[in-house]
């Protein structure tokens, strides 16, 4: 039996080589040209890489014996993961290795600043004994607001819960029960930035998060409060904190990620003491490196033995053929849980899952892992995927309830009906494939429509009477809100409905107050699909 081959394309830990070894060649090559990787991966049967390798389309279709591609590290951006999904490939990383790397520069950064420790010790170093102008600050007692409970941020909250101080927090997918074996009390964010003595940023880098920290924001917080980012870059205003931290409108900022790397010429480099600066160091500890170079080196060896990998984000023990054959299913699963998350409001208990008709003689855990995808897509973005979806619903309280009833026999081929209970009560979309797999939303809380999904979407709850569509749609276009379609779903004639408009742009804010005080309007909801 002809042992299988592994390509090192960027340096690695030698404990992941040594795994590796037992069960194939290990072939280190760094720094290849992209032609030359095009031209030797034919023989591979894996691919191990860091951030240095552009695994792209070229090369993974190049790749005829891969079975599966690793990335020593938390980010797959370097990886064509659709290609390599579309040719049976699965691609892992080590979303875990670096969790203790990152929790415990988060917690040096506080203490450190807490104590203007680097200010210290250069003074120290001047030949300086200046002990009264570095007198510190306790944490002990003070109020920790965690932005983010993932695991990061559960780990921050762990470990500033031993060290005696108050938590709050901001997660809208983590669950009251979970919050509170981390010893958190759940607040919303507008509080949390209002009561915290310290806030710490555990979140990644959307549109909703962009500049999550501002001017805007900052104005609202305690006047020595002390502000730590080791999550992503561009989720603070850095103008806006540096002015802020230049007029004494906060205590200190302990930043480790920036909206451009390298820093370079900044405000924040001009700052004093109040302000901790180090160069994206939160996953850069020596037993970090061992982590992750291990992990997916495990992984890449149970692989090749024929075992399935633990931390896939693609879809794993999938063949291509079935991957095509329920691929329009797992978009439409990933489309409702999406619509149904956003309507239920976030910090969501209990996600119901009901396969129908055609669709209930399929195996359901394809579509109850992409329901779950949609639901926390909103939250976690690209750090949701197929195989850690489950994962990440446990590990925020969500309560998961999968059926099948091959008597619902409305569309040919099944429909899908979801239903979830969140923040805002419980809300249920169900959706089936029509024509050419084209998605259609059929029901909207128990009353029938049939719409496709789009970019922008509002709905409505009213009385069906005269004059509620006129009054949205002149509301709408007084916000130059353009309109791409509108259906109205209802059981009885002047009884309930709902509305549903797709829309070309988003809505303002403050626009939905507006729309529940037209006549005969009891709530409205919005949905954004959009990319």
């Amino acid at each position: 039996m002809t042992m299988a081959k592994v390509l090192v394309s960027d340096p690695i830990d030698q404990a992941g080589v040594e795994i590796l070894s037992q069960v194939a060649q290990v072939d280190i090559k760094t720094k290849l040209p992209p032609e030359e990787l095009i031209k030797i991966i034919p023989e591979y049967d894996a691919l191990m890489l860091r951030s240095g390798t552009q695994v792209t389309q070229e090369v993974i279709e190049a790749g005829k014996k891969l079975k599966i591609i690793g990335r020593a590290g938390v980010g797959v951006d370097n990886i064509n993961i659709p290609t390599a999904t579309k040719q049976g490939i699965v691609v892992v990383n080590s979303p875990e290795g670096n969790t203790i790397a990152a929790a415990e520069h988060a917690l040096a950064m506080m203490l450190s600043l807490s104590r203007q420790i680097p200010a210290a010790n250069q003074s120290v170093k001047a030949e300086k004994w200046e002990r009264k102008k570095f007198i510190g600050n306790e944490v002990y007692k003070k109020t920790l607001g965690v932005v983010g409970l993932g695991k990061i941020g559960a780990h921050v909250a762990k470990v500033a819960k031993a060290m005696g101080m108050k938590l709050i927090a901001y997660d809208p997918f983590v669950s009251d029960e979970r919050a509170e074996r981390l010893g958190c009390q759940l607040v919303e964010l507008k509080q949390l930035f209002q009561e915290s003595d310290y806030i710490t940023l555990h979140i990644p880098k959307t549109p909703e998060t962009a500049n999550l920290i501002n001017a805007e924001t900052l104005a609202t917080m305690k006047p020595n409060v002390r502000i730590i980012n080791c999550a992503r870059g561009g989720v603070i205003d850095e103008e806006a904190i540096a002015q802020a931290l230049k007029e004494n409108k906060i205590g200190g900022a302990a930043l480790d990620v920036y909206a451009s790397e390298p820093l370079g010429k900044s405000p924040l480099t001009e700052l004093g003491p109040n302000t901790v600066l180090t160069p994206h160091l939160g996953a850069s500890t020596a037993e970090a490196q061992v982590n992750v170079a291990v992990d997916v080196a495990e992984q890449i060896r149970d692989v090749l033995l024929g075992l399935p990998a633990r931390s896939a984000v693609n879809i794993p023990g999938l063949s291509p053929d079935v991957l095509e054959k329920m691929s329009s299913y797992l978009k439409l699963a990933e489309t409702l849980g999406n619509m149904v998350g956003q309507l239920a409001g976030g910090r969501i208990k209990q996600l119901t899952i009901r396969l129908q008709g055609e669709l209930a003689n399929e195996d359901s855990k394809p579509l109850v892992i992409g329901a779950l995808k949609g639901l926390l897509s909103q939250a976690l973005r690209e750090r949701v995927n197929y195989v850690n979806a489950s994962l990440e619903a446990e590990e925020r309280g969500i309560r998961v309830i999968e059926t099948k009833d091959a008597s619902v026999s409305y569309y040919s081929g099944g429909s899908l009906y979801l239903e979830a209970e969140g923040a805002k009560g419980k809300h249920s979309v169900m959706g089936a494939l029509l024509g050419d797999d084209e998605i259609r939303i059929t029901n909207l809380d128990e009353f029938p429509i049939n719409v496709p999904p789009a970019g922008y979407m509002l709905f409505t709850l009213h009385r069906d009477m005269p004059g509620i569509i006129g009054n949205i749609g002149s509301l709408l276009g007084s916000y130059n809100v353009n309109i791409a379609s509108m259906q109205v779903g209802r059981k009885i004639v002047r009884g309930d409905a709902v509305m549903v408009l797709s829309l070309d742009d988003p809505l303002p804010e403050g626009i939905l107050a507006e729309i529940t005080k037209i006549e005969g309007i009891t709530d409205a909801y919005t949905v954004k699909l959009a990319s």
